[in-house]
């Protein structure tokens, strides 16, 4: 065997080896840490679950009960979204939606509601948006509290006008230059809010254990 062939040879297998090795590593730490991940990922969810339900309302596991619900107007969804259960003591305590404000100043607003059986707003959670910073961005917890006004809140289709911001005639602060944010967060919730009182049994229907 000439020598070109046999460096050629060489490099390849020491190609392959640093590959082989390379690839035993990650699999190996995937295996170990995914289960980590994937429970810290888990507890992340919860918590922010428990922002928008208070716990003090459920004692089940409402990730075990999450839903996917078809996209919806309602919810401003264009594909699929999640939902979780929450029951206490066997009976449905409420519900946590995924929804989305379409008409935001900057885009989608990606919101987590909380809704109680009786059809009240627990909370309301901003989980993702790309409003301008330090001038929509009030909309996020850690920015103000202007997101704790729905606190309580229920849906009346008879006082559908309420459920605007007030420089629009409605019930709902809005800080002074910066109101297509929250106006469209409200109309979001409201919107939220009469899909729940829609679909409403069965929504709170608890889903039925599949047997084996």
């Amino acid at each position: 065997m000439n020598a070109p062939l046999k460096n050629a040879l060489r490099t390849g297998v020491v190609l392959f080896l640093f590959a082989f090795i390379g690839t035993a590593l990650l699999a190996y730490t995937y295996r170990h840490t995914h289960g980590i991940i994937e429970a810290s990922a888990q507890a992340e969810k919860l918590a922010l679950i428990n922002q928008v339900l208070p716990q003090q309302l459920y004692d089940n596991d409402p990730l075990a009960a999450h839903r996917e619900l078809p996209a919806d107007p309602l919810l401003g969804t264009r594909r699929p979204s999640g939902m979780w259960l929450a029951t206490k003591g066997g009976q449905a305590a409420g519900v946590v939606l995924e929804a989305v404000a379409p008409e935001g100043y900057a885009g989608d607003i990606n919101l987590l509601i909380g809704i109680d059986a009786n059809g009240v707003v627990t909370g309301v959670r901003v989980t993702q948006h790309k409003e301008t910073p330090g001038l929509g961005d009030y909309i996020q917890l850690t920015k103000s509290d202007w997101i704790l006004q729905f606190d309580g809140k229920p849906y009346d289709a008879g006082q559908d006008g309420r459920w605007k911001v007030k420089k629009d005639g409605g019930d709902f602060d809005a800080r002074a230059g910066a109101t297509i944010t929250p106006r469209a967060i409200v109309k979001a919730v409201r919107q939220a809010l009469k899909y729940f009182h829609a679909h409403r049994e069965t929504l709170l229907r608890p889903q039925e254990s599949k047997q084996p």
